[in-house]
């Protein structure tokens, strides 16, 4: 199987917040933040992967700053890592209020999902090439994560 590379899974997933998105302070409830990053964590590893998957796990997710009625969410996903049928993908989200122009980092997470075949069995996903030296230590940090993830389940 030939590998991918981390470029080639990017996905950027852009959406207003709205009034129906928030609570009465007018902050965007942290479910539906958390909704839109497994989805992009979601797309970016089928993307890399070509083939349906699921979320098996998510590492911490820290709300930064808040997210308000009328920014617009970005949420930035790539694959990070991948075993033989597992894939971890990192979230990167932020929050841009368009009448001023200001951009604030609002949470960064790791979702790790596994690719299923036709039966909905796990099966084997293609390698992850890291090209620069910033994608070899995110890769490296992530097999660091998935030894840690597999320790904790035991």
């Amino acid at each position: 199987m030939d590998g991918k590379r981390v470029d080639e899974s990017r996905i950027v997933l852009t959406q207003l917040m709205n009034v129906t998105d928030a609570n009465i302070l007018g902050n965007v409830h942290g479910g539906l933040i958390m909704k839109l990053c497994d989805e992009a964590g979601g797309m970016a590893a089928a993307k890399h992967a070509r083939q349906s998957v699921v979320t098996v796990a998510v590492d911490s997710m820290h709300f930064h700053s808040p997210v308000r009625i009328g920014d617009l969410l970005t949420v930035t996903a790539e694959v990070t890592w991948t075993g033989r049928t597992s894939l971890e993908t990192r979230v990167y989200a932020t929050a841009e209020n368009v009448l001023t122009g200001d951009v604030t980092h609002t949470n960064t997470a790791f979702f790790v999902y596994v690719g299923l075949d036709q039966h909905g069995r796990p099966t084997p996903v293609p390698p992850l090439i890291a090209e620069t030296a910033t994608e070899k230590r995110r890769y490296a940090e992530a097999q660091q994560r998935q030894k840690e993830r597999l320790k904790a389940r035991d």
